[in-house]
């Protein structure tokens, strides 16, 4: 709030509400494939839709027993449907560094996740902020956060990554909570993943 403008105005007006780790690292990473491309509201849906088709909650071993009709019929892309099922392959067959992601640095842990079918740097850098609460992730592929950036500081004239990048200078090092803040700005509801 000291080193930015917008920020001073932001964080008193979005209330008591922070960041959160569902806890979970696998679902938080199935949560940021079926979000991807769509809103909020419509990632929610059909994450619900998906959930219920898994007899307890939804864990690697869950989602290698659904069939790909009834993941289809909840409302997720074919290619989504691979992605899920590759993710819970890694994650089943132990091809993840998983206890080791607290200690691993930023850009390994992402090194790590893109070798999944479907995960990208935005879903890696979704990981990063809303499973291991990581603070200074700056996520420039993020819709929201070039299109908050726009009407915060650019009075919605259209932004470059490299003025994203030079707006968020003043946010280091917590880009990941500013961003947080930016998205909220856009929609009040917290996002979580």
């Amino acid at each position: 709030m000291k080193k930015d403008r917008v920020m001073k105005r932001l964080i008193p007006q979005l209330g008591e509400a922070t960041l959160q780790s569902r806890g979970d690292a696998f679902t938080t990473l199935a949560r940021s494939i079926v979000g991807q491309q769509i809103s909020v509201k419509a990632a929610q849906t059909v994450w619900d839709r998906f959930a219920a088709l898994a007899p307890a909650t939804i864990t690697p071993a869950s989602v290698l027993r659904l069939k790909v009709d009834d993941m289809r019929a909840a409302g997720l892309s074919a290619r989504k449907v691979d992605y899920l099922v590759d993710l819970a392959l890694h994650f089943d067959a132990g091809k993840l560094h998983v206890d080791a992601w607290r200690s691993m640095d930023d850009e390994a842990i992402i090194a790590e996740l893109v070798a999944i079918r479907g995960v990208g740097r935005w879903t890696a850098e979704m990981f990063l902020i809303f499973h291991l609460l990581r603070p200074n992730v700056l996520p420039l592929d993020d819709v929201g956060l070039i299109k908050g950036i726009s009407l915060g500081y650019f009075s919605g004239d259209p932004v470059s990554r490299s003025d994203a990048r030079e707006v968020a200078e003043a946010w280091k090092p917590w880009c990941s909570v500013a961003t947080w803040y930016i998205w909220r700005s856009l929609d009040p509801q917290p996002v979580a993943y």
